[in-house]
């Protein structure tokens, strides 16, 4: 009897298996940055747009960036889709590729993962609200907006969404608002003070978002959402990362990751790239674990070098 086979059946039973490890306190890796690695390797970078359009530009360097890091043993890799939100592509004069890039950002990751053989290599959609312009859409827009890309990203094979440089509460809404309805898990990455970041001590009390909001009443409003799954510190500097993780562990007893990032200016110039050496990064690792963070992974600047230094810890 010739029993047909359900690939998406498959594809959720992985993410399902990575979640259930995450549940239990299990030690999950995720992936490093995308869009600064993108430029280190050779992507021009857009005043308003970052990496936004390599899937298509570039997508050569994009799927070696996910290989890379499903070499090293990530447990998931999320698309490089941090600035390709419509509000993002209107900026730069490219939102008719709305759809084929979301679609393609996801179809590489996939690829990338098929061709390494990592079935159990879990693929993520990134979505953000996040706009380099300042030029943010209205909450009512931003929701139609999301709700259009993740439904994309859906379509195309991601097995959840992640929700990257949450730094407000509006926009926060209006983004779960929207990735909920599309039948995904969501991961929620929160992000805390500017690039630069400050000493931890110098951490407002209680903590705030990077727009001013409270931390706390963030991880209130996403664990309100069934369909979020875990929590995660991100593109946040290393240094605050600790005493961030510890707040969330008050209110949230379930997975919690973090990917840091750094930055820092050189002649006036911002840059991410060699701002923290693998070492330096790995030397976070454990006091995180500490706070209570079981997924690791790294932001910005923290590319597959430095990933290659926090699984020798996560793995070891």
């Amino acid at each position: 009897m010739l029993v047909e086979y359900d690939f998406a059946m498959a594809v959720r039973s992985s993410y399902d298996r990575l979640i259930d490890r995450a549940r239990a306190g299990e030690l999950v890796l995720i992936d490093g940055a995308t869009g600064s690695e993108c430029f280190r390797r050779g992507v021009p970078r857009h005043e308003l747009g970052w990496s936004g359009g390599a899937a298509l530009s570039h997508p050569e360097i994009v799927q070696s960036i996910h290989a890379d890091y499903i070499g090293i043993g990530a447990d998931m890799v999320v698309s490089n889709t941090f600035a390709a939100g419509a509000n993002i592509l209107r900026d730069v004069g490219t939102e008719d590729d709305f759809e084929a890039l979301n679609r393609t950002a996801v179809e590489l990751a996939i690829s990338a993962r098929d061709v390494a053989g990592a079935n159990a290599t879990v693929v993520g959609g990134g979505i953000s609200n996040w706009s380099f312009s300042g030029n943010r859409p209205s909450l009512e827009q931003l929701e139609a907006d999301t709700l259009r890309q993740a439904t994309v990203m859906r379509d195309a094979g991601a097995e959840f969404l992640s929700l990257e440089m949450m730094v407000d509460l509006p926009q926060l809404q209006a983004t779960l608002n929207a990735t909920t309805a599309v039948g995904l898990p969501v991961w929620v990455g929160l992000s805390v003070a500017g690039e630069l970041g400050h000493e931890p001590e110098e951490l407002d009390d209680p903590i705030q978002l990077r727009d001013g909001d409270s931390l706390l009443d963030a991880v209130e409003m996403a664990a309100g959402y069934d369909a979020v799954d875990a929590l995660c510190i991100m593109h946040t500097d290393v240094r605050l990362a600790e005493a961030c993780l510890q707040a969330v562990r008050t209110q949230w007893n379930g997975p919690l990751g973090v990917y840091a990032h750094a930055f820092a200016l050189v002649d006036g110039e911002p840059t991410h790239d060699g701002v923290i050496t693998p070492d330096e990064y790995a030397a976070y690792v454990p006091s995180w674990m500490a706070s209570g963070a079981t997924m690791i992974g790294g932001c910005c600047g923290i590319g597959p070098d430095h990933l290659r230094k926090v699984a020798e810890i996560v793995r070891g």
